[in-house]
């Protein structure tokens, strides 16, 4: 039997637009879908499927019912063979009991229950306590005025320490399942549970069902980290959910378009402003389980992250996941120093659409910051700026986009469309899917059985480059802020051992204020054991700073030897203008080779 709680999660989860989709030609009216009957044949389009009533209703023959019902009739199964099947297209694993004595309630509700008494007693600080006033000041300040705020379910954590655990445990919630919702936290066994969020603005977050799955934290006043969201939870997952969804997933389905946003704040506005397609990932970089939520909706992103470096960073990250799912990835630039908060409170909707408007597809926008750069007008720099474009080609999942984008960089760059082709399916091949795995890790020798336990011995590392790779994973593991640093210069994409290609990924997606516990979730074995070996080992990092500058040379030293060596290849078949633009490249390549060997300690 399956039970009623995993029906629910997979009728929430099922697109009804997309299943019917799949047997019926549909075409967009008004709100709603219409296409010609299934059930009678019919030519017209008398079959209308409704988003926002989950629903489907044909006004001839009047059959009617849900994506459950719609699965049954039209297949012939029955209907917990429909759940079945619509569960597994959305790829969820159903948990079926033998009966419905056996079922019982979702294990999960005591968790959701806490956190949504919790939100109430936020909201009850905020607007009818003393302690809300700094909270309601700020909201002042950032003109953000009461009927928004209880839009969003705004909230306020005081700054003592006993007053929400001990409002809760009245309430029958006592401190083990308050710890496992995340309200309480403590940093070790011997230390005193305490509120994980306080002295902080707080944003509930709501899962597609509308329930309390966690909070987000923002400071009032002095201090670090400015931002605190809750930590991962039997339902909380912050790399699979985005903020405001549960609402967003509608208009974005009727408008055809979703905007994604960096912040909390960035959302409250262009909601206050009737912009209601709008979302944001919970602090991370966009992640490819966020990605695929966001197709079930719509195909057409805008992105409006930040217009500084970070931002612009950020922007070319997310843009190249969600072409990745095969969605429309169009940018809005903003004036400098401008974020969606700010721009839409100062210049209003008019301004905004019209900047809407103006937006350019994600390459272009790419493109364009390169152009303005002056990298296509320098040899050199054009062999970076062609490195900066071949990500995102490589991300695009629509060949038809995917080409488009090689003649675009081809044009600007004057490379030959077959090298950009070349080059977009030989980094894949150097990444190991056609070639030789990576060099491996060598794991040191356990201690004999009788001697004192060791100090942990460091892991030697062989190969060209994984070194350097080794060196920058222990940096990140150790200071959060050199992830950024490293992301400057390289994507997780490039580090050729498995291990930390993966560690690093995960320090990009979990932002600075993610624990190791958080970052080891879900983690294969053989990458937690690496990750753990190069926490414990016994080396100092004496000079960060130096460190991290020589392993990234290093690493771009090793990239420009692979890079000659596939000019070497090039050459052989190349002739005239073609044959002249490879030896200068390799010239000048040479020359940054040598560079980088005088500024190292040890070539």
């Amino acid at each position: 039997m399956i039970p009623d709680a995993e029906v629910e999660r997979v009728r929430e989860s099922a697109d009804i637009v997309s299943v019917i989709g799949e047997y019926v030609d549909l075409k967009r009216a008004g709100v709603d879908f219409r296409g010609p009957c299934p059930f009678h044949q019919g030519t017209h389009r008398n079959f209308s499927v409704s988003t926002r009533k989950r629903m489907y209703y044909c006004f001839v023959c009047h059959e009617s019912g849900d994506v459950f019902t719609f699965v049954q009739k039209r297949l012939g199964l029955d209907w917990p063979d429909a759940v079945r099947l619509i569960a597994g297209k959305l790829g969820i694993e159903l948990h079926e009991t033998r009966s419905r004595n056996e079922e019982g309630p979702d294990p999960r509700s005591p968790i959701w229950e806490a956190n949504a008494a919790a939100a109430q007693y936020f909201q009850r600080v905020l607007w009818e306590d003393d302690l809300g006033r700094p909270a309601r000041e700020y909201l002042a300040q950032r003109s953000v005025d009461r009927a928004l705020a209880e839009k969003f379910g705004l909230g306020y954590a005081p700054r003592e320490i006993g007053l929400m655990r001990a409002h809760l445990a009245t309430l029958g919630i006592d401190d083990a399942r308050q710890f496992e919702a995340g309200l309480l936290s403590r940093r070790s066994e011997e230390e005193e549970l305490r509120p994980r969020f306080r002295q902080r603005l707080i944003f509930p977050i709501l899962d597609l069902g509308g329930r309390h799955v966690g909070f987000g934290g923002r400071l009032i006043g002095p201090g670090e980290p400015k931002y605190l969201n809750s930590p991962e939870s039997p339902v909380y997952s912050k790399g699979q959910l985005l903020y405001h969804l549960n609402e967003a997933r509608l208009a974005a389905r009727r408008e055809e378009r979703l905007f994604v946003v960096e912040g909390y704040f960035d959302v409250l506005r262009l909601v206050g402003a009737g912009v209601s397609a709008v979302v944001a990932p919970l602090g991370t970089a966009l992640t490819e389980a966020q990605a695929q939520l966001i197709k079930r909706y719509t195909s057409q992103v805008f992105l409006l992250y930040d217009s500084d470096k970070a931002g612009l960073k950020a922007t070319f990250r997310a843009g190249d996941v969600l072409l990745a799912q095969g969605v429309s990835v169009r940018v809005v630039s903003l004036p400098t120093g401008e974020d969606p908060d700010t721009f839409m409170l100062a210049n209003g909707r008019d301004a905004f659409e019209k900047a809407v408007t103006a937006s350019i597809d994600v390459f272009d926008r790419k493109v364009q910051i390169l152009q303005r750069g002056g990298w296509f007008a320098d040899l050199h720099k054009r062999r970076k700026a062609i490195d900066h474009l071949l990500p995102t080609i490589r991300a695009c999942s629509d060949p038809v986009m995917r080409d488009i984008y090689v003649a675009r960089a081809a044009e600007m760059s004057g490379v030959d469309r077959r090298v950009l082709l070349d080059e977009a399916a030989g980094s894949s091949v150097r990444r190991g899917r056609a070639e030789p795995a990576p060099p491996s890790v060598e794991r040191a020798a356990p201690p004999p059985p009788d001697s004192a336990e060791p100090r942990p011995r460091p892991r030697r590392v062989v190969g060209p480059g994984a070194a350097a790779e080794r060196e920058l994973v222990r940096a990140m593991l150790r200071e959060r802020d050199v992830v950024e640093r490293v992301t400057e210069r390289f994507g997780p994409d490039t580090f050729q051992v498995p291990a930390y290609q993966e560690i690093f990924q995960r320090l990009l997606n979990l932002g600075s204020d993610g624990t190791i516990e958080e970052l080891a979730a879900g983690m294969e074995p053989a990458v937690l054991e690496e990750m753990q070996g190069l926490i414990d080992s016994g080396e100092a990092i004496q000079n960060l700073q130096r460190t991290v500058e020589d392993s990234l040379s290093r690493l771009e030293l090793h990239r420009l030897k692979e890079e000659n060596r596939r000019i070497d290849r090039l050459i052989v078949t190349a002739t005239g203008v073609e044959q002249d633009r490879l030896l200068k490249e390799k010239s000048e390549n040479t020359g940054e080779i040598r560079r980088l060997h005088d500024s190292l300690d040890h070539p």
